[in-house]
């Protein structure tokens, strides 16, 4: 890895990731970094967005976005929506540092707190007044002809896709070794529980609360009399298989990571060996955050009678 300026003065360092083509992201990370250096927390950032933020020298940079761009981080805090909160993920996975979401978008289901809530996020950061927990990801192995191809993983979902618009893209799935059914569609969504208010949300998905173990299969406009949303357990294998005399189709992985899929391919997905961790300020039932970030009516709720 190749840093510059990195400040090792400091007992404690935080890094920072932030969406900085938002001029909101922008100010929140001034606001941010002008905290956490008052409190003696050293701040860390990516050479890519300093360039765009208004950083006193102090501040350490490094160039290459890797895992090690972490080492010796107690904390990655991220400003953001949901893609910034998935890139973030992806350093948080892989060095094993908790990540803070700072929501800046519209839903952000992954964030811990919202933009007016950043002084408090800087308190509870000097303070350590957080707590981490982990959350299950998903391993993904994509097959051709019988060889592994591409391996990835996805904290949200895999999702095999169709790659032409006008064509449907014919599978058939596969749960623990047996074939369950296939058909057209437009795609399967396979999915965690934290993915589960995401793509398979929006695919007709249920709604999986965080601390339920389990695996997703959505089908994404099926052309079939049965093709409902399927969860089973974490330990189970998922298999998409694309047929042989179909169009080509695309595995996205969080959106973020993607790779094509001829005909014949297979997708295969477990439970991931490596979670994410993040790093939590409430404890707020997921109820009470389901309710707020879909603005759910409950009017008239009385609550149980004492």
């Amino acid at each position: 890895m190749t840093q510059t300026r990195v400040t090792q003065t400091r007992a404690r360092t935080v890094f920072l990731l932030a969406h900085t083509g938002r001029p909101a992201a922008i100010r929140s990370a001034e606001l941010v970094v002008q905290g956490l250096l008052r409190s003696g927390i050293g701040v860390r950032v990516l050479e890519a967005e300093a360039a765009d933020l208004p950083l006193p020298p102090e501040v350490g940079t490094v160039k290459e976005a890797t895992p090690q761009c972490l080492d010796g981080c107690e904390l990655l805090v991220v400003l953001g929506g949901d893609g910034t909160l998935l890139r973030g993920a992806e350093f948080a996975r892989a060095s094993g540092v908790p990540m803070l979401g700072v929501n800046l978008g519209r839903v952000g289901f992954l964030a811990e707190a919202e933009r007016d809530d950043l002084d408090k996020v800087v308190d509870r950061v000097v303070t350590r007044a957080y707590e981490v927990e982990e959350r299950m990801t998903i391993d993904v192995v994509v097959r051709s002809n019988g060889d592994v191809v591409h391996r990835d993983w996805a904290l949200n979902e895999a999702a095999v896709q169709k790659m032409s618009a006008e064509l449907m893209l014919e599978v058939v799935l596969e749960i623990d070794g047996r074939p369950v059914t296939g058909f057209g569609c437009d795609g399967i969504v396979c999915a965690t529980p934290t993915g589960s208010t995401a793509y398979a949300f929006s695919a007709g998905g249920p709604v999986v609360w965080p601390e339920v173990e389990a695996l997703l299969m959505v089908p994404i406009s099926a052309h079939a009399l049965f093709a409902k949303p399927l969860v089973t357990s974490p330990d189970s294998v998922l298999a998409v298989e694309v047929q042989q005399h179909t169009s080509h189709g695309v595995l996205w992985c969080d959106g973020r990571r993607t790779v094509e899929l001829p005909p014949g391919a297979r997708v295969e997905v477990r439970r991931g060996e490596v979670p994410v961790r993040l790093a939590r300020l409430h404890h707020a039932s997921f109820t009470d955050r389901l309710v707020a970030k879909f603005a759910l009516p409950v009017s008239g709720w009385r609550g149980a009678p004492h």
